[in-house]
């Protein structure tokens, strides 16, 4: 009983804070939009929004490795495994720019979709070949102003934490737009907030990493398939070392 009432006081928190910090983000969009190409401003302040749920939730444990100067001169195809809707939250900890890649519903929620939109975050929609088309059109127009995209290659959550097999869009983008691919590997946010569970579970130390980036002339010869698989075994291997013992 005790990890629901938690769980409902952390949600109220998050839904009235996110009415708060939408109104903050549209009076930076406004102030830095003709300024500011990239976003940058804006996508930090998202940021921070996103990083003050995991600071006011005592029992999150986060700390976060391995973070790259280089992030902020110039850009990669960032590829992550996907263990729970936390990972997104864990993933702003960086504090790098950045433009997720996300399913077109997240888009319609309100203040935190209408945050991604004002921060041009890059919509996917499932299934159509049409939408597909246009998430690689606008990745592609987004690496090409010197932006990093990020991408859940998994394509949804994994229910169990371990890593599935992965979709081939950020490589596909990478080997097409010689861009180097950058591994960041979550760990623990499955057990702090499995799939399709909003309960609160205890104490749970989540851990973060950047891993050394793979530059385009290491994966030039490379199949999509090839590097796809290279990606997850390296993924893969870093995420068995971070599990607890």
């Amino acid at each position: 009983m005790l990890n629901r009432i938690i769980a409902a006081l952390f949600l109220i928190f998050f839904g009235l804070t996110s009415v708060l910090f939408y109104i903050v983000a549209l009076v930076i969009w406004v102030l830095t939009v003709l300024v500011d190409r990239r976003l940058i401003v804006l996508h930090l302040f998202t940021s921070f929004w996103a990083s003050l749920y995991l600071w006011t939730m005592p029992a999150w444990s986060v700390h976060v490795d391995g973070r790259r100067k280089d992030a902020w001169k110039r850009n990669y195809v960032i590829v992550s495994n996907h263990q729970s809707q936390l990972d997104i939250l864990v993933a702003f900890r960086l504090f790098i720019p950045f433009k997720w890649v996300s399913k077109i519903e997240v888009f319609k929620l309100p203040f935190l979709g209408w945050n991604m939109r004002l921060n041009r975050y890059i919509k996917l929609k499932r299934g159509d070949k049409a939408g597909i088309a246009q998430m690689f059109a606008d990745c592609e127009k987004a690496l090409s102003q010197g932006n990093s995209i990020f991408i859940f290659p998994e394509g949804t959550r994994s229910k169990t934490g371990e890593l599935k097999p992965f979709k081939p869009g950020a490589f596909i983008l990478a080997k097409k737009m010689g861009v180097p691919i950058l591994p960041v590997v979550i760990s623990g946010t499955n057990a702090a907030l499995p799939k399709h569970s909003l309960n609160f579970h205890g104490r749970q130390h989540i851990r973060i990493r950047m891993l050394d980036p793979l530059a385009p002339e290491r994966f030039d010869g490379l199949s999509v398939e090839a590097l796809s698989n290279k990606v997850h075994a390296v993924i893969s291997d870093e995420l068995e070392k971070m599990a607890p013992a």
